[in-house]
């Protein structure tokens, strides 16, 4: 009888152990998710001036749009919390969208080296922080459901681990780009 006692305690223990790590594995996961999120927006951050001083060279009466895209970039610097730099990163996608678009007026523009090699780098970091997204979103549903499932909730509550939230962008970011050509 005492033998039977000591098995469930210790099953009970190992349970409480593994249980712990997971949601400890799945936090730092999710923390190294955001981590490169952030790698990523920061490089995107240092190709934006470069690539407005190269449109600008081409087409400096668009002031408006260029303002836009820098207002942005430095509202995405500041942001705060998941949910703030989504907000940021929907305005910085918006206005770099624009910029293109005003690009594409420019043929001699689209045929400028540096341009190409800045909108291709772009593109890249587009491309990383979308798998960076992707993977932080995935790293969050694990520790969500985690932390949501019973009986780990009641471990996570003792625990004090709370549930993150996604890094979505909206909808109308998510379509593609409208691109209208001014008449010659």
């Amino acid at each position: 009888m005492n033998w039977i006692w000591i098995v469930l305690i210790v099953l009970i223990a190992g349970w409480i152990v593994w249980a712990f790590n997971r949601l400890v594995r799945y936090r730092n996961r999710a923390d190294e998710g955001w981590a490169q999120i952030d790698v990523q927006l920061r490089r995107r951050y240092d190709l934006i001036p470069n690539l407005i001083a190269t449109v600008q060279g081409y087409a400096a009466h668009e002031r408006e749009v260029f303002e836009r895209v820098t207002a942005a970039r430095a509202n995405a610097e500041a942001a705060n919390g998941v949910a703030g730099q989504a907000d940021a990163e929907n305005a910085v996608s918006s206005g770099l969208r624009q910029l293109l678009a005003v690009a594409e007026n420019y043929p001699e523009l689209k045929a400028n080296e540096n341009f190409l090699a800045l909108q291709e780098e772009l593109t890249g970091t587009e491309s990383k922080i979308a798998y960076a997204r992707q993977y932080y979103n995935e790293q969050v549903r694990l520790l969500n459901t985690a932390i949501e499932s019973f009986p780990s909730s009641i471990l996570a509550r003792l625990s004090h681990f709370a549930p993150r939230e996604f890094f979505d962008i909206d909808d109308e970011s998510r379509g593609p780009v409208d691109v209208s050509f001014q008449g010659s």
